[in-house]
């Protein structure tokens, strides 16, 4: 028999489709599912943003084009970064991919050797284990807990640095826990990385999704533009998840090496899509603000809601679009909470495990649902509730 490479075996999938296939599967049945499981906004892009992408298909923008991005979307992202978060990076240091999966991989592939060791936080987006082990490196994580508000230890990173290591990934604000890295954290981190030669492989896609103060990356920080990183893109803050269009931005020779990988696997990103990603980072109709402040809104909704449920306890995220519930009160396992959530109320989360060992106590829902649909999914969820609360009490 024809054998199937290695690496793939050490690949995993995202627990959030999983749920998601069995959630479709009930609605087939005709039941009322709400789905709170996947991190896609219910936004759709502003109209000068579906406007320019009919111009530029009518134009025939619909060519092959640079490996590396449109030179006029880089040049854009590069003005966007310096006005939204200080970066302070040029058209040259940008490589535009079809998502940030792939620029999160090409990265990874430029810059990570078997036998490496990557830090990356638990809990976290479970890709970047996956992609660590399918490069035959090893992954090695990092607490983000409750009792120090799900902000990093660095005292910890830095005794598990070893001299394998060769990179730290984190994000900021985080999936699952919507926690925003503190400044200091930042600054510790930084040092970490510079005493420690490390990449720091900064995924900042919620970026432009924060509840209060200023986003602050860590490749501003002295000595940092050398050895980050970025990675960003249109799906989270321009609800262009479909589109499939991400960034990263990093130091030219990195850009260079990632260069070499797209002239070997996809070629180019579509380039009239890349047309309408400028348009997306004017931000003509402030639409972006208009989406975070609703975001505040169900936050604050959901979150308070939750934190009334008996077994539930909720931490309000600072940034991103998602409620992460510690569920051990109920006296159930969350996988348990999950299926009863699912199969009972018609209320689609996901078992934190999904995200790392260290989500084990833990549920995560997606805020990006209607503010209806989430309060109807708190009185479903209430009404669930009766399964744990004869746990709780005894």
């Amino acid at each position: 028999m024809k054998r199937i490479a290695s690496r793939v075996s050490q690949l995993h999938g995202e627990g959030a489709l999983a749920v998601y296939s069995r959630a479709k599967e009930l609605e087939r049945q005709g039941r009322s599912i709400i789905h709170l499981e996947l991190g896609e906004p219910d936004f759709h892009p502003a109209a000068p943003v579906v406007d320019a992408l009919r111009s530029a298909v009518a134009a025939g923008r619909d060519r092959y084009c640079s490996t590396r991005g449109l030179p006029a979307l880089a040049e854009a992202i590069a003005d966007y970064l310096k006005r939204t978060r200080g970066v302070a990076a040029t058209g040259e240091q940008v490589l535009v991919a079809p998502g940030c999966k792939m620029a999160l991989s090409l990265a990874m592939m430029a810059l990570v050797e078997p036998g490496d060791e990557v830090l990356l936080p638990d809990p976290s987006f479970p890709i970047y284990p996956s992609f660590t082990r399918g490069l035959g490196a090893t992954p090695v994580a990092f607490g983000l807990e409750e009792k120090n508000k799900f902000q990093p230890d660095v005292d910890e990173i830095a005794r598990k640095v070893t001299p394998r290591t060769t990179m730290l990934i984190f994000n900021s604000p985080n999936n699952p826990t919507g926690t925003v890295f503190s400044d200091a954290a930042m600054e510790k981190l930084a040092v970490l990385a510079r005493k420690h030669d490390l990449w720091v492989l900064s995924d900042e896609i919620y970026a432009r999704i924060l509840f209060s103060g200023e986003y602050h990356s860590i490749w501003s920080l002295p000595g940092m533009a050398d050895r980050t990183v970025i990675i960003d893109g249109f799906s989270k803050s321009f609800a262009m998840t479909g589109w499939r269009l991400g960034y990263a931005v990093a130091p030219v020779e990195v850009i260079d090496a990632m260069d070499l990988l797209v002239l070997n696997t996809f070629t180019c990103a579509a380039e009239f899509t890349q047309v309408a990603a400028i348009e997306a980072l004017r931000d003509s109709t402030s639409a972006v603000e208009a989406m975070v402040l609703e975001y505040l809104k169900r936050r604050d909704q959901f979150v308070t809601g939750l934190n009334h449920i008996p077994g539930f306890r909720c931490q309000a995220p600072d940034g991103a679009f998602y409620a992460w519930v510690n569920i051990e009160d109920t006296g159930l396992s969350a996988e348990e909470v999950q299926r009863l959530l699912l199969e009972e109320a018609g209320v689609a989360g996901i078992a934190g495990a999904a995200f790392g060992p260290g989500g084990k106590n833990y549920l995560r829902f997606s805020l990006a649902s209607a503010r209806r649909l989430l309060e109807e999914a708190l009185e479903r969820i209430q009404r669930v509730s009766q399964h744990w609360r004869a746990a709780i009490s005894r």
